[in-house]
């Protein structure tokens, strides 16, 4: 089933297209805080993103580039502003279509069907995991914190990935060696421990203190942040 990942501030409109393209068999999420789209894209890892262009705090070209930094996920932008300008701003930014309101939703779903297929008939899908603002694109191996890249290793990378991907439970030492060792990086507990001190420094560096949590004796843990 393809997640979609619906921006879009008119209730009526979201509700709506979420109920029709629901009975298409997609798994459609509806975006609610406005101030953190690319959280939410993050959290969700869709296949395709409906974006309107006029929202609250951000317009739907500010997400679009965001999300470009990161993905190259389908966008198809909803606009009640037709003229050529904004189609031509939509493309430029980064969307991959574009479709006019009101719209008629055999027409919405003809452009997510052929987007879908045009993407992933030959292509894998691209994953990210999130986690305080820390995105890691698993698809590209990098590491995005706000506007900066964080460089990693081979080994740095796969142990914040092995870590992102169980957050909230801890990891033993020895789970992340064999893990290390699947990609022929044949490490000791000593060699282990200096790319963790070596990660979490990177971390701290882009502003993300106590990122990696040690369990004495056991191993280490992100911990799952309190609401």
């Amino acid at each position: 089933m393809y997640k979609i990942l619906l921006v879009e501030d008119d209730p009526v409109i979201a509700g709506t297209v979420k109920t029709q393209l629901s009975g298409w068999g997609y798994q459609v999420e509806c975006a609610e805080d406005f101030q953190h789209v690319l959280e939410h894209f993050c959290r969700l890892d869709p296949q395709l993103v409906l974006m309107d262009i006029s929202l609250p705090f951000f317009n739907g070209y500010h997400w679009c580039s965001q999300i470009r930094k990161i993905s190259k996920v389908p966008i198809l932008f909803l606009s009640s502003a037709s003229d050529n300008m904004n189609l031509v701003m939509a493309i430029n930014m980064g969307g991959d279509d574009f479709l006019a309101k009101p719209f008629d939703m055999s027409v919405l779903v003809a452009k997510i069907q052929a987007l879908l297929r045009r993407t992933y008939e030959f292509a894998g899908q691209t994953a990210h995991l999130e986690h305080r603002g820390a995105i890691l694109n698993l698809a590209e191996a990098t590491l995005s914190v706000g506007e900066e890249k964080l460089s990693l290793t081979k080994n740095e990378f796969r142990i914040l990935q092995v870590l992102m991907e169980r957050k909230g439970r801890v990891v033993s030492r020895d789970k992340l060696m064999e893990r290390l060792w699947e990609t022929d990086s044949f490490v000791d507990d000593n060699t282990l421990t200096v790319n963790v001190n070596r990660l979490r420094k990177k971390l701290a560096e882009a502003g993300l203190e106590d990122f990696i949590a040690t369990k004495k004796g056991i191993g280490y843990v992100i911990e799952q942040e309190q609401l």
